[in-house]
């Protein structure tokens, strides 16, 4: 029997108490391209950037841990085209900035919250994701 959804379960639950944390512990929102974002412009007191290196560097160091000292073996579906990889993360990020948010700010944190703003750029986002891929793989053959 697959048990990859226990995975994706335990995974959106760890995000899910991850945003929780943040915003019952300083109000914050737990939106990732904010939280990267602030990092690398630098523009806050010491406290916040430290907050914001901690969270990076759990969002890098677990999967780590646990792939490489748990030993959990993951299994991804990345393509190896490293042009259109980076691509995609450009086009994210560009993303991100103009829908002023991403799937944790938005999506996990805006639709908990019952956020009009929040549920409106999901609904988006997904759509557009969703046409981007049929795109991609139906007219260009690209993402199969």
């Amino acid at each position: 029997m697959q048990q990859d959804w226990i995975w994706g379960l335990l995974g959106g639950g760890l995000i899910g108490l991850g945003g929780a944390l943040l915003l019952l512990g300083n109000g914050r929102i737990m939106g990732a391209s904010g939280i990267l974002g602030g990092l690398i412009a630098r523009h806050s007191d010491r406290a916040l950037q430290l907050e914001r290196l901690i969270f990076v560097a759990a969002v890098i160091g677990v999967p780590f841990f646990l792939h490489h000292i748990v030993q959990i073996p993951v299994e991804t579906t990345v393509t190896q085209n490293l042009p259109l990889l980076l691509t995609a993360g450009v086009l994210v990020g560009i993303g991100t900035r103009v829908a002023n948010g991403c799937t944790s700010g938005h999506g996990v944190c805006g639709i908990s919250r019952l956020s009009v703003r929040g549920i409106t750029a999901t609904v988006l986002y997904i759509g557009a994701g969703a046409l981007t891929v049929s795109v991609m793989r139906h007219l260009f053959g690209a993402l199969s």
